[in-house]
């Protein structure tokens, strides 16, 4: 597990290594970051769902979240290096200030979230996870965003992939324990069936050692989910590093907050307080912001997946 620290969120603009009214200032090759500081000040806590929390979290006024930061645009550091920034940061926060609480990150392997759920490590989680029927045996989700599989070449797309059928006999690189890693195994057992040569899947724990060998050409592609390739497309070298393979997401489905089955009073007052940045415009703010408003939701779910 890759456990990197436990990183406070706050619920307004924050002070000390940030600049302007709220997010961190970007590095070098990064894209501009979004300050939605203000947008999310504005936010008023909804005295009910206060009370609806549970009582550990009502009296600590802390949710403690699981994520696995290092997905940009959905979250990863800011230049200082340990300022977790991204959409899916500044929805957990609007939640945390409509519920009255502060959102504490623990950013550890994805493939130990639902683990870390299951044992009260964490309350929740939001990294990107898609809510399928099979997670929902082990977890509750309250879905929050709408993405797909995408698969992400090196710029001028040297090998000729189209699509997944073009993956056969490729070298691609996944993350350990993603719906990517399931899509990619069955996609070589087609291959394999079609009497193609099998995808050789390499899984790690960081789309960042993807994205490094897809530079150094040890594979030919990474799967990705489609906000952060588009993210990642325009960004990295200025947009000369990757480009991304047109065409529809593969598998798409809806992102899931993730909660343990016994926290189902969290899961309800976050269901609610989402549901109201919903019908207010704060959460399509947010996204346009960000620029991956095409993975909006209209209304929340609850295992929706």
């Amino acid at each position: 597990m890759l456990l990197s620290g436990v990183l406070a969120v706050g619920l307004t603009a924050c002070g000390g290594s940030q600049t302007g009214a709220g997010q961190p200032e970007a590095t070098e090759g990064q894209a501009a970051i979004p300050d939605n500081a203000a947008l999310i000040a504005e936010i008023q806590p909804d005295p009910e769902l206060s009370a609806a929390l549970p009582p550990a979290i009502a009296e600590s006024k802390t949710v403690n979240l699981g994520s696995n930061i290092q997905s940009a645009p959905n979250n990863f550091y800011a230049g200082d290096g340990t300022t977790p920034i991204g959409y899916e940061v500044d929805l957990a926060k609007a939640i945390g200030s409509k519920l009255g609480v502060e959102m504490a990150y623990q950013d550890m392997a994805f493939g130990s979230l639902i683990t870390s759920l299951q044992s009260g490590r964490i309350d929740m989680t939001m990294a990107a996870m898609n809510d399928t029927k099979e997670r929902q045996q082990q977890i509750d989700f309250v879905d929050y965003f709408s993405s797909g599989i995408t698969i992400m070449v090196q710029k001028g797309n040297p090998e000729g992939i189209t699509g997944p059928d073009t993956l056969c006999g490729k070298n691609i690189a996944v993350v350990q324990g993603t719906s990517h890693q399931k899509f990619a195994t069955a996609q070589s057992e087609k291959c394999v069936q079609a009497g193609e040569p099998a995808i050789n899947v390499t899984a790690t724990d960081s789309d960042t050692q993807n994205q490094n060998q897809l530079r150094t050409g040890r594979v030919a592609a990474i799967l990705n989910d489609l906000p952060s390739a588009v993210y990642i497309s325009r960004t990295a070298n200025d947009g000369n590093a990757f480009d991304v393979v047109p065409g529809p997401p593969i598998e798409g489905g809806p992102y899931g907050i993730g909660f343990a089955k016994t926290n189902t009073a969290l899961r309800d007052s976050v269901n609610q307080a989402l549901s109201s940045l919903i019908e207010d415009g704060t959460y399509l703010k947010i996204l346009q912001s960000w620029g991956v408003e095409q993975g909006a939701l209209t209304q929340t779910a609850i295992n929706g997946g």
